[in-house]
C-alpha cells in the first residue's frame, strides 16, 4: 500500500476517532457519574445537527452554526434531565431502557414535525474547503483536518476540566459515592443537571460537525449511538481517557478494516465478492476489537471493578 495512502486512511480513522470520542465522552460520563443507561444520547446528537443545519440556512454563519448545536443539545439535555431522567436514577435499568427509548420515538417524531422527512444540508465554510499540503505532498481535506484538532482540544479540556476544576472534583466524587457529597453539601441535582447538558452538549456538537461532511437526517443518531456504547466498553465505563483511546481504536479499526480487509480477500476471490466480504468483515471487525478487550479485561481499559 502506498505511503500516502497509508497517511490518508489513518488521518481517516483519527478524525472518525475524535467525532465518536465527542459523543461517548458525553455518555461514559453520564453512565459513569449517573449510573444511567441513556438510549436517547444519539437524539441529542441528532438536535445538534438539525440545529445547526437551520442556523447556518438562515444566517450563513458555520460559527453560529455550531454554537447553536451547543445551546440545542445542552437546553434538551437539561430538560430531559429535569422533567423526566431525575425520575429514573432510583428505578432499575429496565425502567431507564424504557423510558430512553420512548425519548428516541419522541425526539425522532418532533424533528420529523419541525424539519420534515427529507435531509438538511450543513455546508463547509469556504474558509475550510479545500485541501492543505501536508509534509510529503499528501493533500488532505482541511476540514477534516480540523474535526481532528478541535477533538483533540475538546478532550484535552476534558481531561483538565475533571481533574484540575472544582467541577471535576464534584463529577468525581458524585461517581465514587453521590450519598456522600449530598451530606457534605453538594447539590447533586444541579450536579447531575449540569453533567448530562454537558454530555449532551458534547453530542449536539459531534452532530453538527459530522452534518457538514454527511446529510443531516431523522434517525442519524442511533448508530452513532451504538458506537459510543462499543467505545465506552472498551475504554472502560466513566473514564474520559478511556473513552478517547477507545474510539481512537475504533476509528482506525473500522477504517483500516474497510480498506485491507477487502484488498486481503481479492487475492483468491473475485473482486466484486471480496469488496463484499470484506466490507461485511469490517463492519464486524470493531465488535471484534470489543470481545478481544473484554477477554483480556472485563472492567475495559481504564475501567474499575
Amino acid at each position: 500500500m502506498p505511503t500516502y495512502l497509508i497517511v490518508e486512511q489513518l488521518l481517516n480513522g483519527l478524525q472518525f476517532g475524535v467525532m465518536l470520542f465527542l459523543s461517548a465522552a458525553g455518555l461514559t460520563l453520564i453512565f459513569g457519574v449517573m449510573g444511567l443507561i441513556n438510549l436517547a444520547h444519539g437524539s441529542l446528537y441528532m438536535i445538534g445537527a438539525f440545529a445547526a443545519a437551520a442556523v447556518a440556512g438562515a444566517t450563513g454563519s458555520f460559527v453560529m452554526a455550531l454554537a447553536a448545536s451547543l445551546a440545542a443539545a445542552a437546553a434538551a439535555g437539561a430538560l430531559v434531565e429535569i422533567l423526566v431522567i431525575r425520575r429514573l436514577y432510583d428505578r432499575d435499568h429496565l425502567d431507564q431502557v424504557l423510558a430512553t427509548f420512548a425519548l428516541i420515538l419522541i425526539f425522532s417524531e418532533g424533528t420529523r414535525w419541525m424539519f420534515g422527512s427529507f435531509p438538511l444540508f450543513l455546508d463547509v465554510p469556504s474558509y475550510l474547503s479545500g485541501p492543505v499540503t501536508l509534509p510529503g505532498g499528501i493533500q488532505y481535506p482541511l476540514y477534516r483536518l480540523t474535526i481532528i484538532g478541535i477533538g483533540l482540544a475538546i478532550a484535552a479540556g476534558l481531561f483538565l476540566l475533571i481533574a484540575r476544576t472544582r467541577i471535576g472534583i464534584r463529577i468525581r466524587a458524585g461517581e465514587a459515592d453521590r450519598e456522600m457529597i449530598a451530606a457534605l453539601g453538594v447539590d447533586i441535582s444541579k450536579l447531575y443537571t449540569l453533567v448530562f447538558a454537558l454530555g449532551a452538549a458534547l453530542a449536539g456538537l459531534s452532530g453538527a460537525l459530522v452534518g457538514a461532511i454527511q446529510s443531516v437526517q431523522v434517525g442519524m443518531g442511533e448508530p452513532v449511538l451504538i458506537l459510543a456504547f462499543v467505545v465506552i466498553v472498551i475504554g472502560g465505563i466513566g473514564s474520559i481517557k478511556g473513552a478517547l483511546v477507545g474510539s481512537l481504536l475504533v476509528g482506525l479499526t473500522d477504517t483500516f478494516g474497510r480498506i485491507l480487509l477487502p484488498v486481503a480477500f481479492g487475492t483468491f476471490m473475485e473482486p466484486s465478492a471480496a469488496n463484499s466480504v470484506g466490507a461485511a468483515l469490517a463492519s464486524m471487525s470493531i465488535y471484534l476489537l470489543m470481545a478481544v478487550v473484554l477477554i483480556v479485561r472485563p472492567t475495559g481499559l481504564y475501567g474499575r471493578a
